[in-house]
């Protein structure tokens, strides 16, 4: 398991967080510096569709909007593997973020993206300078800098045991805790 984060660092929430916004959450480290920290919950659905708050043509392209994170929920935000999308920062060696939303949107209506390509989030999840290293050095997060390139492939239902079983040794042992230790 890492300790360093990054951009394109991984964060599972420990099991029992007990905060609603990051419980069993899977959160993707799009930015990391002396500012702070900038991340997207990749694991929580909202029951917004992405053409209920941009223009889109819904029949070539429409998808559910996942819950980024607490900070802002009125803002819109993406991770995508369009590597030549303007403007767009780049999170790893295939996965960006953001990027020129004209041309994004342009490219949408024309049918040139595919939902594989691209995941929209509203809100993100936020962290002062070195609040999440404070966080992660009292085993509130776990951190991995693996398997950031298949992301956008993952099953968001099962994201976080997913991540929990591949990281093996005592992760795998979290995986498989039950929600509520009571009902056990």
């Amino acid at each position: 398991m890492a300790k360093e984060i990054q951009n394109g660092s991984i964060l599972i929430s420990e099991p029992f967080l007990g905060d609603p916004n990051f419980e069993r959450s899977v959160v993707l480290v799009c930015q990391h510096d002396k500012e702070g920290t900038v991340g997207l919950v990749l694991n929580k659905l909202s029951t917004i569709n992405l053409s209920e708050v941009i223009e889109i043509n819904e029949e070539i392209f429409d998808i559910s909007l996942a819950i980024g994170g607490p900070m802002q929920p009125n803002t819109l935000h993406y991770i995508h593997k369009l590597k030549d999308l303007p403007e767009a920062k780049q999170i790893s060696p295939e996965l960006f973020w953001g990027g020129n939303f004209e041309e994004l949107t342009r490219r949408i209506n024309l049918g040139l993206i595919s939902q594989e390509q691209i995941r929209f989030f509203v809100g993100y999840s936020g962290w002062s300078p070195h609040q999440l290293q404070e966080e992660i050095d009292k085993n509130v997060w776990f951190i991995t800098n693996k398997a950031v390139n298949k992301l956008l492939n993952l099953n968001i239902d099962s994201l976080w045991r997913d991540i929990l079983k591949q990281m093996g040794g005592k992760y795998k042992m979290y995986a498989n805790y039950p929600a509520d230790p009571n009902l056990n």
